[in-house]
């Protein structure tokens, strides 16, 4: 006799830093706003750290230090962009505290990020949070907007 065994893991992903969550359909950079790099949240920050989303390690830290890759114990692929166009900014502003390959608990901070001095420089402070890829099945919004902190559940996703 056969007997199979479905797989109902979930997993949780957290705000990443305290502020106002906004649809990521209303955010002003278009590829975000479409989706083209994947479904999620965004936040207009009020502090000045980015934390993990959920346990896993750095998949990778962009050189610009403004993104940071993320996976899941679970597999599944998150991208953190702090704020628009802050490519630019070539790394002023970010202080990374973490590096690629490290194991990261949730809520673990990653980033200090110096949001007046992006503002000074005239760019937006609005944090993407996108799931990118990897083993997702399906994604549920638990909150859709209004005011987070850095650890409340925010999606939650249905593992492959």
């Amino acid at each position: 006799m056969k007997s199979f065994l479905f797989n109902n893991k979930k997993l949780k992903v957290a705000a990443v830093t305290c502020g106002k969550l906004i649809e990521l359909g209303n955010v002003t950079d278009e590829v975000f706003a479409k989706k083209m790099m994947g479904e999620g949240y965004a936040i207009e920050p009020t502090n000045s750290q980015i934390t993990a989303p959920f346990d896993g390690k750095i998949a990778f830290v962009f050189p610009t230090r403004h993104a940071i890759g993320l996976i899941s114990d679970s597999g599944v692929e998150v991208l953190i962009h702090v704020g628009i166009d802050t490519v630019q900014l070539k790394g002023e502003c970010f202080e990374t505290l973490v590096f690629e390959g490290q194991g990261v608990k949730a809520n673990q901070t990653l980033l200090n990020v110096d949001f007046d001095g992006i503002k000074k420089h005239g760019f937006s402070t609005t944090t993407m949070v996108v799931v990118t890829s990897g083993q997702t099945k399906e994604i549920t919004f638990l909150k859709l907007t209004g005011d987070v902190v850095a650890g409340d559940s925010v999606l939650e996703i249905k593992v492959k």
